[in-house]
């Protein structure tokens, strides 16, 4: 089964709590702290591997989640970092996060790494927190929370070649005589529900790899018919071959599916009406279709290539192979679209986020939240006097104190952090 878009939900490993420990050695009567550090989380990393053709693994199985760190050991021993939780995907794949639509990475060759979600840094022993004037600290941070985000995962397909055209115009008949793919084929619309890939070879020592897309027809750009789910796929391809029924055995115009193609094309990415493209005349074998042909050339006028094909009887097909290797060799794998690269770093001024926000519920208690307290809170651990002592100092530092008493709290009254209460005092 061909899968080429999924949403998954990653969550990378928190990080090892750190420890409370002292030294308790032989005529060493002060042995002082020996809480070791937590190991780190794992992070998620996307791995390119070629030898994949489809997202079908992120099929039945759409959450991941990393390890987390060891906890901290005593002998101030740091506790280890959790190995990585490595996901193969195939080349062309495209990770973008859901709720800001921003791009997280795009990979395209083989072997290439992306980190996804990075796991959590792992919570300091009480080693760390020795000062003059408290030598042996009875507190110890919990290990970070690690990162989590929903994901999309789309696959562009990597091909050099990419076959459009309206459904039956024989681009999967193409597809099977000039490589060694199998295609379905058959007489009605819609043949080919998910894209196919060939090997072509054109004799002469050179070869490419041609995709067969699902059939357009006009609307596909805004979610017509089924051509509009692989529209993506053209993307990568460095060179479009539109076949057209020049035949016009269902009585459309073959100049007029040369421009609504072209329309659809256009309408789902701008950048691809600049893409080179050659015109494969198909079904020349069929009865009226060099007269379809001369007045098409008439329409169309000085342009585009076009290659007198029969994808049935095998004619024109060497021509057609040649000029598209020919086309292929001016063309570099690794080319962009934005030509002028601008290596000037721009710095702009970011808005700090907020690191806590008040609301109240219907009952009247006040609710904290914000990345930054909910992570403190977090990794502070309650059960120990001294890190809810520092827990509380931290809020006031932060401005929680008086930002509630301007909300209204007085003394008694109840704070929801999480799933934790408490009291305002004053």
């Amino acid at each position: 089964m061909f899968v080429d878009q999924v949403s998954v939900y990653v969550k990378a490993g928190d990080g090892g709590n750190g420890l409370v420990a002292y030294r308790r050695e032989k005529y060493v009567p002060m042995g002082g702290p020996a809480g070791g550090d937590g190991g780190n989380g794992a992070d998620i990393i996307f791995k390119v591997d070629e030898g994949l053709n489809t997202l079908m693994d992120f099929r039945y199985n759409r959450h991941f989640k990393g390890k987390r760190g060891e906890n901290g050991m005593s002998k101030t021993q740091h506790g280890k970092n959790a190995a990585p939780l490595i996901l193969p995907v195939p080349p062309g794949t495209t990770v973008l996060d859901e709720d800001t639509e921003e791009v997280i990475a795009d990979l395209t060759v083989h072997n290439q790494q992306a980190v996804i979600v990075r796991g959590g840094r792992g919570g300091r022993g009480n080693t760390r927190f020795a000062t003059p004037r408290n030598p042996a600290p009875d507190m110890a941070e919990n290990g970070e929370p690690g990162q989590e985000r929903n994901i999309k995962v789309e696959l562009k397909l990597i091909a050099d070649v990419g076959l459009v055209g309206f459904p039956s115009v024989g681009k999967s008949t193409f597809l099977s005589v000039v490589s060694a793919a199998k295609p379905k084929i058959a007489d009605y619309h819609f043949t080919t529900l998910s894209p196919n890939l060939g090997v072509v070879d054109t004799g002469d020592q050179r070869s490419f790899v041609l995709a067969d897309l699902p059939g357009l027809i006009e609307g596909a750009s805004v979610g017509v018919g089924l051509g509009h789910q692989f529209l993506r796929h053209v993307e990568r391809t460095r060179v479009i071959v539109h076949v057209i029924d020049m035949a016009s055995i269902e009585g459309r115009d073959p100049y007029d599916d040369y421009l609504k193609i072209n329309q659809e094309l256009e309408a789902y990415d701008a950048n691809l009406s600049k893409r080179p493209q050659l015109i494969a005349a198909n079904k020349m074998d069929m009865p009226g279709a060099a007269e379809n042909l001369e007045r098409f050339k008439e329409q169309l006028g000085e342009g585009l290539p076009i290659y007198e094909i029969s994808a049935l009887t095998r004619e024109g097909l060497r021509d057609i192979l040649f000029a598209i290797a020919d086309l292929l060799e001016t063309i570099p794998k690794n080319k962009t679209e934005i030509e002028d690269i601008d290596e000037t770093v721009v710095y702009r001024y970011q808005k700090e986020e907020e690191p806590f926000h008040i609301t109240r519920d219907p009952d009247g208690a006040f609710v904290l939240y914000g990345n930054k307290i909910e992570k403190l809170f977090k990794m502070t651990d309650f059960q120990r006097d001294e890190a809810t002592q520092r827990f509380a100092r931290q809020l006031r530092g932060m401005g929680v104190d008086k930002a509630l008493r301007e909300k209204g709290a007085k003394d008694g009254d109840t704070i929801r952090l999480l799933d934790f209460e408490f009291e305002f005092i004053e």
